[in-house]
């Protein structure tokens, strides 16, 4: 029995060996080669070192025995592309070759002309195009072996960030690759609150030097001096040649180019090098990380010395050595797993008559599905660092070096940075334009007003304290700006300086200056400089003498004050009484005494105090009583003489809370955004707006009042009312509300100017030479400064005397509490001791 068991048991093992045979050797047997394309340009840089890369990696697999089973070997299928459809019959002919998976195109251009045919023919396409837009999302089969432009224009838009830079130039080349690549990089840019002011295409084909140089003649004349270059290596060197016989090397300029031009100088023979160099020099650039290993540094050697002392490999040669790796590994693993390579005919292909593309032979790889699942899971250490997917298909951990050329080489950042021209301070990136153009500066044209701004009829010259600070300023800017003033209005009524400052965001002007104030709604338009004016709304009205009259005497106190001052001397008297009745003769006796006592002792202290307290805590209490009404009458009679030597004004108006509930006519200058805030910040109503045309006409509208069709009240800006207020002595502020905005010169979104301006503006108000331009145009106070001093009668209120006050009540409340805490302990001693009900009822006898 047990030796039939042995032989169905041997049989049944015979059998699964037989079958997993079967499975093996018939079914997905290893192939003895499995081709693949590659697509490069080999007449450029990038494609010329990548092939040799890629050459040298299919030796390195092919020679590894643990790899593919030692038996299977890559073969390379090589094409070069050219531009639109021969591009597509390229891949076409590739496909003719049963290669299972393409590495490639190099090119960004060329990789969005047959991205579509990665999909068609299930084969995987790896490329190593950067252009941001090309999706493995949407064309699955396209991989992706290189980090993408998305994360290099971010590292760029850093760089300006870091440095504090605001306005960019870009120069880019005009097809997918420059076009794409630079609209990644204005996104990152704009979000670093930077924006691109200038951009300048590249046409691709571009060789005439004639050419080239009148095309970037153009950045030359642009305010911004931060130019980004993002171009193909084979035009790249080409513009640094221009831009340094043009002057666009020197210094203030800053120049960022993306890795291309690392990619040139790694590749470039020595003595191509040295001559590329003199114009190189503080140029900032870019190039994507890989760490220095033994395996890099022999794949750099041996290219080194089979192209005749080239310097190095640039990174594209080290991610197609790694792509070769990568899709290895992943034939590696599929073939392990009982991956077939087989291929079928695409239906949807066919000849039409006489057609000599011989599109049956064009086949599709069954199995293209799984094997891209292989290479998205490979993961490995590979020249270029961790080679892995992430979920989005793109390869982990992009970082890119940082390098600065000086001398005959690139030099990675670290501490310094040396920029063209050699400066010794890190460049403004800003200047000027230089091609002639004038500034168009827009003046508002007001009927009135014309110490701020005053253009000249007949000549249109222009003058003012808003001018003489806009020029001062300027002169101290390290450049010129050629400018001329253009008036903004007709001069029969005021401009309305909102639409003033909209005309920058036209073009219609290039920046504003006058006496226009920097309110929310205008910042929205444009950049207003530092303030040079300080502002705020001020609230300008008649005033009257006040009369003495026959209680005149009484005017210093408020009738809080006085009701205060009484309850607190009942509180000081009652206090002492307490205290003192009991042991001194004079708070004894009757009631009716006792009370006109109490009362007399009161007040009598506002002049000496006629009954000295014989306790300790009275006397301390009196003192502090003294000390208060001693300050009270003090004040008192300070306040009095002031009314009886002084004349006192008095207006019914007294803030913008009375002009709120009141009924009172109100002034504006016309064109100024007072009217708006009166109506929606205040809630006064149009129907009690008066627009008056200038300072001028204040005068004759507050005089004639709102009875003769005048004002009551005039609300303006604080520069207009000191000028209002230097001459008529009548009128005086009542009330101010100031805001934090004042008056400023305004420019286009993001203008540098603006800044630099500010910067002026600062040091004309720290040298004094702000003021000594005020003081030229508005001059003194003619009325005296102590006119507003007056406006209302001399009260004396509770809160100044809250100090004084607070200290009686604490000193008066504890010498109470005190006083009874003695009277009961000495209660309950004598409750205690022997006798104590007979002494109790001989003392109230």
């Amino acid at each position: 029995m047990l030796r039939i068991h042995v032989f169905w048991s041997i049989i049944l093992l015979l059998l699964l060996l037989l079958f997993d045979t079967f499975s093996n050797g018939v079914i997905s047997k290893k192939p003895k080669v499995v081709h693949i394309g590659v697509i490069l340009s080999l007449d450029s840089t990038i494609g010329n070192a990548s092939k040799f890369a890629i050459q040298e990696a299919i030796k390195d697999v092919n020679s590894n025995l643990t790899l593919l089973g030692g038996d299977t070997k890559l073969q390379a299928h090589f094409k070069t592309p050219t531009l639109f459809f021969f591009s597509f019959v390229t891949v076409m002919k590739l496909m003719e070759t049963d290669a299972i998976a393409v590495i490639g195109p190099q090119s960004s251009v060329v990789a969005h002309n047959v991205i579509e045919l990665s999909n068609e023919f299930k084969t995987p396409f790896l490329s190593l195009a950067t252009d941001p837009t090309l999706s493995s999302i949407q064309f699955p089969y396209f991989i992706r072996t290189i980090h993408d432009d998305t994360y290099q224009m971010s590292a760029v838009a850093d760089i300006v960030n870091y440095y504090g830079w605001k306005q960019v130039t870009l120069v880019f080349l005009d097809d997918d690759y420059g076009r794409n690549g630079v609209t990644v990089l204005k996104d990152a840019l704009n979000a670093k609150q930077c924006r691109v002011s200038y951009k300048l295409r590249i046409p691709p084909n571009i060789t005439d030097h004639g050419h080239l140089t009148e095309i970037l003649a153009k950045v030359s004349l642009q305010e911004s001096l931060i130019i980004v270059l993002h171009v193909h290596p084979s035009v790249g060197s080409e513009i640094f040649s221009c831009a340094h016989h043009l002057g666009m090397m020197s210094d203030g300029y800053v120049w960022i180019a993306t890795d291309w031009l690392a990619t040139v100088i790694d590749s470039a023979y020595p003595f191509r090098l040295h001559n590329m160099m003199n114009n190189l020099q503080g140029v900032l650039v870019l190039r994507q990380h890989t760490p220095s290993t033994e395996r890099k540094q022999a794949l750099s050697t041996k290219w080194n010395r089979d192209n005749d002392g080239s310097l190095s490999l640039n990174t594209y040669a080290f991610y197609a050595y790694d792509a070769v790796w990568l899709l290895a590994y992943a034939i590696d693993s599929f073939l392990n797993e009982g991956g077939i390579i087989s291929f079928v005919n695409d239906s949807k292909l066919k000849d039409t008559q006489g057609s000599k593309l011989h599109l049956e032979k064009m086949t599709v790889f069954e199995s293209g599905s799984l094997l891209l699942k292989h290479i998205l899971r490979t993961e490995f250490i590979g020249l270029t660092s961790l080679v892995k997917f992430n979920p989005e298909r793109s390869l982990v951990s992009p970082t890119y070096d940082i390098l600065n050329i000086i001398g005959t080489g690139m030099h990675q950042i670290g501490y310094c940075v040396i920029w063209p021209g050699n400066p010794r301070s890190k460049p403004r990136g800003w200047m000027f334009p230089s091609n002639g153009k004038i500034l168009k500066i827009g003046v508002p044209r007001r009927v009135g007003n014309k110490e701020f701004v005053f253009i000249d009829a007949s000549s249109n010259d222009v003058t003012g304290f808003c001018i003489d600070v806009f020029e001062a300023a300027i002169k101290l800017l390290p450049y010129a700006v050629p400018h001329r003033f253009i008036p903004f209005g007709n001069g029969q009524d005021n401009p309305n300086c909102d639409e003033l400052v909209h005309s920058i965001t036209t073009g219609m002007l290039d920046a504003v200056v006058g006496d226009v104030a920097i309110v929310t709604n205008r910042t929205r338009l444009g950049d207003f400089t530092q303030p040079y004016a300080a502002s705020g709304l001020v609230v300008v009205s008649n005033v009257d003498r006040v009369n003495s009259g026959a209680w005149f005497f009484l005017k210093p106190l408020s009738l809080k004050l006085l009701g205060v001052s009484v309850i607190f001397f009942l509180m000081a008297g009652f206090s002492v009484w307490m205290l003192e009745h009991r042991i001194n003769a004079n708070f004894r006796g009757p009631p009716k005494k006792q009370f006109g006592t109490f009362i007399w002792f009161s007040f009598s202290t506002l002049f000496m105090s006629h009954i000295e307290p014989m306790s300790v805590l009275g006397r301390i209490i009196l003192v502090i009583w003294l000390f208060g009404v001693l300050l009270i009458s003090s004040c008192y009679k300070a306040s009095l003489t002031a009314i009886l030597t002084v004349k006192q004004l008095h207006s019914p108006i007294d803030g913008f809370e009375s002009l709120k509930n009141g009924q009172q006519v109100i002034g504006f200058q016309a064109g100024s955004f007072i009217e708006n805030y009166l109506m929606n910040s205040i809630g006064i109503p149009k129907s009690r707006l008066h627009p008056l045309l200038s300072i001028e006409e204040y005068a004759d509208a507050l005089k004639r009042g709102s009875e003769r069709k005048g004002v009551d009240a005039v609300v303006d800006e604080l520069p207009y009312v000191e000028l209002f207020l230097a001459s008529q002595c009548r009128f005086v502020a009542v009330k101010s509300e100031s805001t934090r905005n004042g008056w400023g010169f305004a420019f286009p979104r993001d203008s540098q100017l603006a800044v630099d301006i500010s910067t002026a503006i600062l040091r004309l108000s720290e040298s004094g030479d702000l003021q000594r331009i005020r003081n030229k145009w508005i001059g003194p106070n003619s009325c005296g400064a102590d006119k507003e001093d007056h406006l209302y009668s001399n009260y004396l209120y509770v809160k100044s005397f809250r100090v004084p006050y607070a200290m009686i009540g604490i000193v008066c409340v504890t010498a109470l509490v005190i006083h009874f805490s003695i009277l009961w302990n000495a209660t309950r001693q004598r409750q205690s001791a022997p006798g104590a009900s007979m002494g109790v009822e001989l003392e109230v006898k």
